[in-house]
């Protein structure tokens, strides 16, 4: 595909080339991938200028996200890729490949620095979800700030630089600029620019900002980070797609492969039916979401691989308020438990529950998409709209995503989608992608995925 960036992606990948480092502050949807990769591409085989980079990201990001996003645009075929994931032997097999991007997960910080000791090799890193860095007394950042002084271009990338206020840029401002603009120590830049808020006769628990600060912060700032909000650059209400590649462990991976080879070659192409259609392609859509029905109806989990994208995608997303659509109940009880005891999580279950949501008092709404996809007005209580579970009708999804994405909706929708690599998942989206009517595209993809069994391939 032919990239042909917006004016505003144009201005940034100019920034990334020219300054040593940089923060991208861009919302979801804004393209901060494919701005920084287009950057690496010019520096690394048009100026020659960075060798080995280095890309730190939440894990499930770290797995597929960067390498599919380069797959996509025809001008970054060059770029080569590693992931840095798994055991302590995989992660230094991963290094000793030759790239030109390392992708690793943020836990592994820690490691890599321990690991290369005084012989750091990459001139240009890239914090994905640099807000994860804000924390000074955490490994990762005093492992990132050991090894600064070796690391000639720095990119931060988030659209929550502050999520819990602004005290929470002085880690992340530290690592680019070394504290010219905010002060070298927190200390100092508590001291010159907050107040003492909640305390007991000890301790001082939380700050305030003095009156005016947040005027100056912006201002020392503003020659070294980029702030760009969606609102500003699309047209409202602007609808985007935000697909995210989720990759099975190997231990799921071996469990799809195995179901989905046998259940398909229970059955010969030539007598496949809507039917049997459906079910198999039932199993196979859970077994991506994680967990199995038995006969009896109990449910069973098989991994968390897609749980743990939707954890680090609402962790994204710093507190704003979400429409998830699930596909089963298991789904629906799995994404409840490891929500935990998280504040204002629902099920949308009456009027009470989509009152609420309109006044702003849920921030995660769980919904089937076939039980309000049609008469509900949700869009006065958020703009993301997150796929867990995805669904084979194309009127469904589109009446489902059009619960926020209709009139009155004052900010851009965002659709952000999980998708299993290499499963069913991808399947769906083709075919939704196709417009097909939904009893053909089960049966054809299913056939498909029938020819590439015999075949020995997934």
């Amino acid at each position: 595909m032919i990239f042909n960036p917006h004016d505003y992606q144009k201005h940034c990948i100019d920034k990334v080339i020219e300054m040593p480092a940089l923060a991208l502050w861009l919302d979801m949807g804004l393209g901060k991938t494919v701005i920084v990769l287009t950057a690496i591409n010019e520096l690394k085989y048009n100026r020659l200028q960075v060798h080995k980079v280095l890309v730190v990201a939440p894990k499930k990001v770290a797995e597929a996200t960067w390498q599919v996003e380069a797959k996509k645009w025809d001008h970054l075929r060059l770029l080569r890729f590693s992931a840095v994931m798994g055991t302590a032997k995989q992660r230094e097999r991963a290094l000793a490949v030759a790239a030109d991007v390392y992708v690793m997960g943020r836990d592994n910080v820690d490691w890599l620095v321990q690991y290369y000791r005084n012989d750091w090799p990459f001139d240009m890193v890239v914090l994905d979800e640099s807000s994860s860095f804000k924390n000074p007394q955490s490994k990762r950042f005093k492992r990132m700030k050991a090894v600064r002084p070796h690391i000639h271009r720095m990119v931060e990338l988030t659209g929550t630089p502050s999520p819990q206020g602004l005290i929470d840029l002085w880690a992340q401002i530290f690592l680019l600029d070394g504290g010219q603009r905010l002060g070298r120590t927190l200390g100092s830049f508590r001291d010159n620019y907050f107040l003492p808020d909640k305390r007991n006769a000890e301790r001082v628990f939380t700050y305030k900002p003095r009156g005016g600060a947040e005027q100056t912060v912006k201002e020392l700032l503003s020659d070294i980070c980029i702030s760009m909000k969606a609102e500003d650059y699309l047209s409202l209400p602007e609808k985007m797609e935000n697909d995210i590649p989720v990759v099975l462990d190997p231990a799921a991976d071996k469990a799809y492969t195995r179901l989905e080879r046998d259940m398909l070659l229970m059955v010969e192409e030539e007598m496949v039916t809507a039917g049997t259609a459906g079910v198999l392609s039932n199993k196979l859509l859970q077994l991506c979401n994680g967990a199995l029905y038995d006969d009896e109806g109990q449910a069973h989990e098989i991994h968390k691989c897609k749980l743990e994208a939707f954890l680090e995608l609402v962790e994204s997303l710093c507190g704003q308020h979400a429409l998830v659509f699930y596909a089963y109940r298991h789904d629906r009880d799995r994404i409840l438990q490891a929500l935990g005891k998280r504040a204002n999580v629902r099920c949308l279950e009456g009027p009470q529950d989509a009152e609420d949501w309109n006044a702003g008092k849920v921030e995660i709404l769980l919904a089937h998409p076939a039980s309000c996809a049609y008469g509900l007005n949700l869009q006065e209580g958020g703009r993301h709209v997150i796929w867990f579970g995805l669904c084979w009708s194309l009127e469904l999804t589109q009446q489902a995503n059009a619960r926020l994405y209709r009139q009155g909706q004052k900010m851009p929708v965002i659709v952000h989608r999980l998708i299993v690599q290499g499963g069913r998942d991808q399947d769906v989206v083709a075919a939704l992608e196709s417009k097909d009517d939904v009893q053909e595209s089960l049966l054809q993809s299913l056939k498909a995925r029938i020819a590439a069994v015999k075949g020995g391939r997934r």
